[in-house]
């Protein structure tokens, strides 16, 4: 299973590198799901493992008073200012096999890193070749309710279910959607109305 992450994590990086090469300088500009970044400070944060030693890490740690939320908004920014698309994406394709993982996240954790962060900048593209279903599915074959109540969602008394992929969860009022559409939910992020079917879907006020 590990083998298979692994080579799930390249070929999603594989294909953001194919997103990121085709678009038009309008389009780095264009505000992604993540809240305050453009699609220019999304590829900053995920190419950001690569760049990064320990030490500066620790130091940038110190500096937002041990948030690593705060830390990593804050690099984001200033270094999609100091670095142009062009620096950033040829950092992303020099490292499709890179090994690194989140601490503690493991493969599935990288994963989850690179399809996710896909994610929000392929939906306000319009683009929906960047994350296929069972790569989707993969990613939510993780997922844990405490995991939903970090970002803010509740999904005690729900059963979601993927209508494009083989993965279900939980019990009560179901909530159909596609599975990209289910990882956009669970991880907190704004999800159409229409994105979602069933008698627990209005729970979630999309």
């Amino acid at each position: 299973m590990t083998a298979d992450i692994a080579s799930a994590v390249a070929a999603q990086r594989r294909d953001l590198v194919d997103l990121y090469s085709s678009l038009t300088p309008q389009q780095w500009r264009t505000p992604s799901l993540c809240a305050g970044w453009r699609v220019h400070e999304v590829l900053a944060h995920v190419t950001m493992p690569y760049r990064y030693t320990l030490p500066r890490i620790l130091l940038g740690l110190v500096r937002s008073r041990g948030s690593v939320n705060r830390m990593a908004d804050r690099a984001a920014r200033a270094d999609a200012a100091a670095l142009s698309p062009a620096e950033l994406l040829d950092v992303l394709r020099r490292n499709v096999d890179h090994p690194w993982a989140p601490p503690g996240g493991g493969p599935l954790g990288a994963l989850s890193h690179e399809v996710i962060h896909g994610l929000d900048v392929a939906v306000p593209l319009g683009r929906t070749d960047v994350v296929p279903p069972e790569r989707a599915a993969l990613v939510l074959s993780g997922f844990s309710p405490k995991r939903a109540r970090y970002f803010g969602v509740d999904v005690r008394g729900v059963r979601l279910v993927a209508t494009d992929a083989d993965w279900a969860h939980g019990e009560g009022e179901p909530v159909h959607g596609r599975a990209a559409d289910l990882l956009l939910l669970v991880s907190g992020r704004t999800v159409p109305a229409e994105s979602l079917t069933g008698r627990g879907a209005t729970r979630f006020g999309r």
